[in-house]
């Protein structure tokens, strides 16, 4: 249920248009703006503002209102659309694994924490924030996830440490990072020892530190889970 209720703030935050999106969403669940607003304590004329795109970008506080009304009617009609929205959750499990913090980290505290050095950008270590991470198999992420799936790699927020396991050299999970438009904040290569030269060279480019670390990951999960 997180998960989905990230999904949906997080493409909402995200879009250039916010209004559209929760309109398209408030549409996903077949909810009248009548019946929103009811829940909501608001006119639906402010609903229709939004949507519209006339008020401003809805704040943190209003995205997170908004999503959990769209879950409590739909839950109490029997959750038809959100079971299916579950089911599409658990396919894109089988490629990744997300996890959001609870506060920001550093990406210093959150190198020490996984035991890592820095092989590229280590000037820009030190203004970087995290919101959470994206933990992957980097060959199954590039020869099987369906490229529609790349959105969801992100979570809530682009903010996020990008974790590529079973890493060869490194250069693969930097050039899907090129060719994407949006840009995790840090890049994590595990178990590897030697990163590419191009590698490197991207992540300076698109200016992303990239870290390298061996550390266990059922001991890192644990570490960086209680965050």
């Amino acid at each position: 249920m997180e998960k989905i209720k990230n999904e949906i703030a997080g493409e909402i935050t995200l879009s250039p248009t916010p209004g559209s999106t929760m309109k398209k969403w408030r549409e996903i669940f077949a909810i009248t703006q009548a019946e929103l607003a009811s829940l909501l304590k608001i006119s639906p004329s402010t609903i229709s503002d939004y949507e519209g795109n006339r008020r401003k970008s809805p704040g943190s506080g209003v995205i997170k209102r908004f999503v959990n009304a769209l879950i409590q009617i739909d839950s109490e009609r029997g959750n038809p659309v959100l079971s299916k929205l579950q089911q599409g959750v658990e396919k894109t499990e089988q490629y990744f694994e997300l996890h959001e913090f609870a506060t920001s980290i550093s990406a210093l505290d959150f190198q020490k924490m996984i035991g890592a050095s820095v092989v590229a950008n280590e000037d820009l270590m030190k203004v970087k924030k995290l919101y959470g991470y994206t933990l992957m198999e980097s060959l199954k992420i590039i020869l099987e996830m369906p490229f529609s799936q790349f959105p969801k790699l992100y979570g809530s927020m682009s903010e996020r440490a990008f974790i590529f396991t079973q890493v060869s050299t490194g250069r693969s999970p930097m050039v899907v990072i090129r060719v994407t438009p949006m840009k995790p904040s840090v890049v994590v290569l595990h178990g590897i020892k030697d990163v590419d030269p191009l590698a490197i060279k991207i992540a300076e480019r698109e200016q992303i530190p990239v870290l390298a670390t061996s550390m266990d990951l059922a001991k890192m999960k644990e570490a960086l889970n209680k965050i």
